[in-house]
């Protein structure tokens, strides 16, 4: 299993990106704007060229982010700009381990699987920590 952070930024992801870049090196893995994604026409005007998903290795991590603007619906707070993200190494694992981080707290959307290939949630433990869940077959047990 591995855990990653997972930032997000209020439209500056693309800036604070490049510079994480330039400190650690590497390469992105990924770069996916709204307009890459399935539901490209039903984002806000002037949010099409904004990140959904970026990654760069770090070492054995990897930073990940995305844009978050309010327009979105999205109430960025210092606090809630940050999730732990889990890749746990198979569905029964994930489901099992978001079933244990969420009592107490809140689902805040429930596992499922998305256009991207994942099996994808989110939650909230009882003490306010943000935890992302991320099961793609692809890429369990690297």
């Amino acid at each position: 299993m591995v855990i990653n952070p997972y930032f997000n930024f209020n439209g500056n992801t693309e800036e604070a990106f490049n510079f994480y870049k330039s400190v650690f090196g590497g390469e992105f893995i990924m770069v996916m704007r709204f307009s890459d994604s399935p539901e490209a026409g039903n984002v806000p005007p002037g949010t099409e060229n904004m990140i959904m998903h970026i990654a760069l290795p770090v070492g054995n991590n990897i930073l990940m982010g995305t844009d978050a603007p309010d327009t979105m619906g999205f109430k960025l707070n210092m606090g809630n700009n940050i999730y732990m993200t889990l890749s746990p190494d198979s569905r029964e694992q994930t489901d099992e381990l978001f079933a244990k981080l969420s009592e107490g707290g809140s689902v805040d959307q429930p596992l499922q699987d998305m256009f991207w290939g994942a099996y994808f949630g989110t939650c909230t433990d009882k003490f306010g920590v943000l935890w992302m869940f991320s099961y793609d077959p692809k890429f369990a047990n690297q």
